[in-house]
């Protein structure tokens, strides 16, 4: 088992615009990382199990809605103290950020944002806790980029809603005790409802094989006549804007978590190029691993300053959608390309398990995927400039 060497890069001296609660927020969340994640995320990987005994250390974090008021159970922290704990999380693993980006951002902040008192009391509390685990049902077979053209339906039964439909590529769904399910009701209008597992007809089978996003659980929702209560409806917004104001702030998270990826592979290569003799020299003497370690910390700076920008827009409530795609995009892209210079300088033994590489690597390419692909956040920009959707 090797020790966790890592030290962030801060070229442009970062440190100094966040406050002294933001930097204990991350340092936490960073010494929790080293001693906690690092030591067996390769062994999980490998299994393609995800480690549920982390589960606790990531409620103590602050991981599971750092956001969310104290009173339900949050830890009432700004977004760039939310950004810092992603960027942590992520630097060790893109699965189990992703656990904890789902439980913050896809369930915990619509049942804040759209629930009402007694649903909040009911849920947040012990999903801050850890003691419930939440999914987010959105992405349909047959309906990704488009979650508009959804088939999963609810038709008013009096006392409670028939839930009928299917969910794909569903992180935490193999293990989640509540999945929060967006359906359309008879007239066509998208709802949130809060899904509990033992409800009957709900099945949450496990998705196998993938060479991406190994530690981390993925899985369907299946709803074969669920009778959901009719308290379990989120009462206070509807239309597709509900569930899109929830990516919104995952996507937030991502932007944040990208970069705690990049600058992994980063110090990984930056250290094994000193340490690595060619030729009687240590290989980071060389022009060619210079030029791509100087790119590789200037993409990392630039998005750094992207982020910590973004994070203050949304601190003081006026970022839009756009910008946080344009993030996300930008990020996630920067922290891929950086994985793969980065194997490069590693030779063969970037491909193995001794390193970290790799496994970013192949995270990342389910991350530049999820919670709207590459493309769909070009033109999500290319939009916002225009004011002409291209989509179709």
């Amino acid at each position: 088992m090797k020790p966790d060497l890592f030290q962030a890069p801060d070229y442009y001296l970062l440190d100094e615009l966040l406050t002294d609660e933001q930097k204990m927020v991350r340092d936490a969340a960073r010494e929790w990382v080293k001693r906690e994640v690092s030591p067996i995320i390769e062994d999980y990987a490998q299994k393609a199990e995800f480690p549920n005994q982390i589960i606790k250390g990531l409620a103590d974090i602050g991981a599971f809605g750092p956001y969310i008021p104290e009173e339900y159970g949050g830890a009432g922290l700004d977004q760039i103290s939310y950004g810092l704990i992603m960027q942590e999380i992520e630097r060790g693993d893109s699965g189990v950020r992703s656990t904890a980006s789902v439980q913050s951002s896809l369930v915990m902040y619509p049942i804040y944002k759209y629930g009402n008192e007694e649903q909040r009391k009911k849920y947040l509390p012990k999903l801050a806790s850890g003691e419930f685990m939440g999914c987010f049902g959105l992405t349909e077979p047959d309906y990704g980029s488009n979650p508009g053209g959804m088939i999963t339906n609810f038709k008013d039964k009096g006392d409670h809603c028939l839930l009928n439909g299917a969910k794909m590529w569903i992180s935490n769904a193999p293990f989640a005790d509540i999945a929060v399910v967006w359906a359309k009701n008879e007239e066509g209008r998208i709802y949130g409802l809060i899904v509990e597992r033992g409800m009957e007809g709900f099945t949450t089978p496990e998705t196998h094989n993938k060479w991406s996003l190994r530690a981390s659980a993925t899985g369907e929702l299946i709803f074969d006549n669920v009778k959901v209560p009719k308290e379990n409806l989120l009462p206070n917004k509807s239309g597709l804007g509900a569930p899109l104001g929830c990516l919104d702030s995952a996507r937030f998270g991502i932007a944040w978590g990208a970069i705690g990826a990049a600058m992994d592979c980063y110090d990984t290569a930056l250290r094994y190029a000193k340490e690595r003799m060619q030729f009687d020299k240590p290989i980071a003497a060389t022009q060619l691993q210079q030029k791509k370690l100087a790119e590789m910390i200037t993409e990392i700076t630039k998005a750094q300053l992207l982020a910590w920008r973004l994070g203050v827009l949304r601190n003081e409530g006026k970022a839009t959608s756009a910008q946080i795609s344009m993030a996300k995009r930008n990020n996630v892209d920067m922290a891929l390309n950086i994985a793969r210079e980065a194997r490069q300088i590693l030779g063969g033994m970037g491909i193995t398990g001794e390193y970290s590489i790799m496994r970013h690597m192949m995270n990342l390419e389910s991350v530049i995927t999820y919670e709207g692909t590459h493309d769909i956040h070009l033109l999500i920009t290319g939009m916002d400039i225009t004011g002409h959707a291209a989509f179709k």
